[in-house]
């Protein structure tokens, strides 16, 4: 594999070499197909690198009841296969604009992209595959990776020519859940800085179940206007501190009657990416990857963010906000 500096395309295939910029994973399926382009539009809006990735394994059997000879020449069929997979992603990719580096990694897909995602800005996936890359990615290790990677990861569920005809009009706008924790006002700056780089608003919504003793965190005597109303002070408190932030970004708020999670489905049937926390107070985020995981990353209807509990400077000044402007 050779350096094709023409095309802007470098092949480094090198295990354990850092991969800075937009990782994404393929396995030669076609929800593989739209996680690539879905990453390759997004590199080329923030001018980042985008690295197309595949892993193959070795089937157990193969080490384990065949001869040296014939578990190497194994290898070498896989690994043939994987290149190939590489070659047909790339073959009618769109490279203006993009630096596009190719990767062949020997080893658990799930675990490859781990470790990938330590020196990345952002991981994409889709949502189904063949069973390799991204088919092992949702599937037995379904929160693996947005719950402990080291960036924040984008699950994408179908490309532009797989939704209805009648589907909603999608509106240009950046969705985030929160649900009042402190681990969730990361997500929210991350879904602010993608919202303020596309040019369009961000919409901070928080689902509000019905009072009556589901959440553990709350009194089930707790008035639900009141909790409604005490929401949408916060949630204003929260908008006036991002302004100071992002002083140009276009900011709606609204505290949603029902299921987060239901919420969560809607919402990113209408907006171009729904951005959500890996943990929270049992409440939107800590739902997300919790009992109901599989649930919204199989079956939202757009491109999910997933964003990893970080410390970021611009938390600190949180609390000047906590009192509402007179």
């Amino acid at each position: 594999m050779t350096e094709n500096p023409s095309e802007g395309v470098t092949d480094p295939d090198r295990a354990g070499g850092k991969a800075d910029g937009i990782i994404v994973g393929v396995d030669g399926s076609e929800a593989g197909q739209c996680a690539l382009k879905w990453a390759a539009d997004e590199a080329r809006r923030r001018g980042l690198p985008l690295n197309i990735v595949t892993a193959y394994t070795i089937p157990v059997f193969a080490a384990s009841s065949m001869d040296a000879g014939y578990a190497t020449l194994d290898d070498d069929v896989i690994r043939e296969g994987a290149e190939e997979v590489l070659h047909e992603a790339t073959r009618d990719l769109d490279r203006a604009g993009l630096e596009v580096r190719t990767r062949l990694e020997s080893g658990d897909p799930a675990g490859v992209l781990l470790d990938l995602s330590e020196d990345a800005d952002l991981v994409v996936v889709g949502t189904r595959g063949r069973g390799g890359f991204v088919g092992r990615m949702l599937g037995s290790v379904s929160s693996a990776l947005p719950a402990h990677a080291k960036c924040p990861t984008v699950v994408v569920p179908q490309c532009v020519s797989d939704v209805p005809a009648d589907a909603p009009q999608r509106r240009d706008v950046v969705v985030v859940g929160v649900d009042g924790s402190e681990r969730a006002r990361h997500a929210v700056l991350i879904a602010a800085e993608r919202a303020d780089q596309r040019g369009v608003p961000l919409r901070v919504v928080c689902g509000i179940p019905p009072v009556s003793g589901a959440l553990a965190w709350m009194p089930a005597t707790v008035d639900q206007e009141a909790l409604v109303a005490d929401i949408e002070v916060q949630l204003g408190n929260g908008a006036r501190w991002l302004k100071s932030h992002f002083p140009t970004l276009e900011i709606e708020t609204e505290a949603v009657n029902g299921p987060p999670i239901e919420m969560l489905l809607e919402e990113s049937e209408r907006c171009r990416l729904t951005v959500v926390g890996t943990r929270g107070r049992g409440g939107f985020a800590g739902m997300l990857l919790g009992s109901t995981s599989q649930g919204v990353l199989h079956h939202a209807r757009g491109p999910v963010l997933v964003v990893p509990d970080l410390d970021d400077p611009r938390l600190h000044n949180r609390s000047d906000f906590d009192t509402p402007a007179e």
